[in-house]
């Protein structure tokens, strides 16, 4: 049995110094980093990163060497809201600049060593169907796969509430139109409205990239006591399909989804040593 290889978001603890959550996700025994890119709601802001790139990614490259840490995933969010820079925006300028900060951050990660991107889907924008907007983003997707690939870097999208896929069956039906495309999957975004494992497992098998935390229904972030995911299951799933990513423990804390109102270092423990426990 493969070793779980388990990855901690920086984002998970937004009021400590970036340092120092480099420093207690170490203390964690957690080796891979899921780093955000979030503009105007992250450590490090695409805005700010970018200007002076190569110096960026050799700073991140040393903090990380000097704790043990790597890359596990960069997700890179290019607007404090999910629509000004969506990916499959109808205004053709804001989706240049989606583009153009999508390879700004492949390089990034290429530099820093990463292998793993995701971004997010785009929305639907109620002034066409919903059908136009999902094209769209499938035709964005399938551009940045192939530019991930002359990167040697995976890439993927989170399927998550209020995107244009925010259902199993829509984030299954966008990977079978963009060939190449892969999941970071959240069961949570799925289990907040009420879908249970059975019906998000089969998503599993399109994932290279995955996100851990515990929700049930109604709450996208719940207590490890109120938990309704089964996270053993989900864990042999992986096992049977061949799964090699990282598996990301991703508790977020901001003022969203009731977001701000868990532990989040005593529920990352609390899952981090559940998901270890589990033969596989």
């Amino acid at each position: 049995m493969k070793p779980l290889k388990l990855a901690c978001a920086d984002f998970t603890f937004p009021l400590l110094p970036h340092d120092n959550v480099l420093d207690v996700i170490a203390m964690l025994d957690i080796q891979g980093l899921d780093l955000g890119l979030f503009e105007e709601r992250s450590h490090l802001w695409p805005s700010t990163v970018f200007r002076s790139l190569a110096k960026s990614a050799k700073t991140l490259t040393k903090k990380l060497a000097d704790r043990g840490l790597h890359l596990a995933d960069v997700f890179l969010q290019t607007a404090p809201e999910f629509t000004s820079l969506a990916i499959n925006h109808p205004e053709v300028g804001r989706r240049k600049k989606a583009r153009d900060l999508y390879l700004r951050t492949l390089e990034f990660t290429a530099r820093c060593g990463g292998q793993h991107v995701t971004t997010l889907p785009g929305v639907r924008f109620p002034d066409e169907s919903k059908q136009d907007s999902l094209n769209r983003s499938s035709e964005e997707l399938a551009w940045r796969v192939d530019q991930a690939q002359q990167h040697g870097i995976l890439f993927s999208v989170e399927a998550h509430l209020s995107s244009i896929v925010p259902t199993p069956s829509k984030a299954a039906q966008l990977v079978a139109a963009t060939p190449g495309l892969t999941l970071t999957l959240d069961y949570t975004h799925f289990t907040k409205a009420g879908f249970p494992d059975v019906e998000i497992e089969p998503l599993v098998e399109h994932a290279s990239h995955f996100h851990a935390r515990c929700a049930c229904k109604g709450r996208l972030q719940s207590s490890f006591k109120e938990n309704t995911i089964d996270y053993a299951r989900v864990l042999r799933t992986m096992a049977a399909t061949g799964y090699r990513g990282h598996v990301g423990v991703e508790y977020v804390w901001i003022d969203w989804e009731h977001c701000n109102e868990v532990d989040n270092l005593s529920e990352t423990i609390l899952l981090r040593d559940f998901l270890r426990s589990v033969k596989r």
